[in-house]
């Protein structure tokens, strides 16, 4: 009984955090962007710093009218939002935040799993493209898999790194093996996995299958309401996903300066947080790249980057061993 009921609040934390911690980075988005750019409209809702900004947002979608084009594929057009933001619930629940198996669910191949499950969040987007019967939504689709291809090989390249650094594919079992001297040893690929990630999320500068000034709002041009607010949330939830995988990954996890026992888990959303900040960040400051430009960067760039990446960590295995 006390094993089922491990479970049981294990899943529901990590359910609580997948409902509460995209919508702190949807609001913090808003306050970020209105303090870089100038803009005073989120800073009045609600008086003090604009504080009911997110409320307001949630009750405009609420009351929007749910709309399903006549000539679209109703199941699937009604079906791909929660496939978009499903996985990363999944996901988040074999991230480790603290040691001593603080985690939803250790997997001996975590590493494995968070990868092909983030993979199928993108299908979400090819799925509303597809099923919207609208040109633009097909375009954004369209090209929603072509980046899907393009970033998913340098993501999987730099994990593998890491992977090969430690010796296993289990998530804790890698933070077990970390060690400090990783940080600037494994530098090229965490930076290649945070890039490939943005991209994969469709987060600017690589928010090309959206490109509203081109295309309205690619794949999720015909949704409203409460639907569109899902392909919205996914968006959040994958940076949140994104963020906790690089800080385990590549900056350490729950390892911090003053130990990890008592505030791992703090020095994990600590991590994150500063992750996501970089993300929000990035959106504000660089211009959308081109298609041609995503694509010469991630074939060009990332993947050699990947790749020596990869060499140099089987030259140092084999000077340490």
């Amino acid at each position: 009984m006390s094993d089922a009921l491990d479970i049981v609040v294990r899943l529901l934390a990590v359910f609580v955090a997948f409902l509460v911690l995209p919508l702190v980075v949807g609001q913090t988005e808003h306050k970020v962007m209105a303090h870089m750019q100038g803009r005073l409209g989120p800073m009045y809702a609600g008086g003090f710093h604009g504080w009911a900004q997110l409320v307001a947002d949630g009750v405009k979608f609420a009351q929007k009218e749910d709309i399903v084009p006549a000539g679209a594929d109703r199941r699937i057009f009604q079906l791909a939002p929660a496939v978009g933001l499903l996985p990363y619930l999944l996901v988040l629940a074999a991230i480790p935040i603290g040691p001593h198996n603080a985690v939803g669910q250790s997997l001996d191949a975590g590493l494995f799993f968070v990868l092909a499950v983030m993979g199928v969040g993108v299908l979400g987007s090819i799925m509303a493209g597809w099923a919207s019967a609208n040109k633009f939504s097909l375009l954004g689709g369209l090209r929603t898999a072509a980046q899907l291809l393009a970033y998913e090989l340098p993501m999987l390249l730099a994990a593998a790194s890491v992977a090969m650094a430690a010796g296993t594919l289990s998530l804790p079992g890698i933070l077990e093996s970390f060690h400090w001297w990783w940080v600037p040893w494994q530098l090229i690929g965490g930076v290649v996995f945070f890039v490939a990630g943005l991209a994969e999320l469709q987060r600017p500068p690589f928010d090309m299958p959206v490109a509203d000034s081109e295309i309205i709002f690619g794949a999720y041009t015909e949704y409203t309401g409460l639907r569109f607010a899902l392909f919205l949330l996914a968006e959040y939830a994958g940076i949140i996903v994104l963020c906790a995988l690089t800080s385990v990954l590549f900056l350490g996890g729950w390892h911090g300066p003053f130990g990890a026992d008592g505030l791992g888990w703090l020095w994990t959303l600590l991590k994150t947080a500063v992750l996501a900040f970089g993300v929000i960040w990035l959106r504000v400051t660089y211009p959308r790249l081109r298609e041609d430009q995503l694509q010469k960067l991630a074939w060009t760039v990332l993947i050699p980057l990947a790749l020596v990446q990869i060499a140099l960590t089987g030259v140092v295995k084999v000077v340490t061993s």
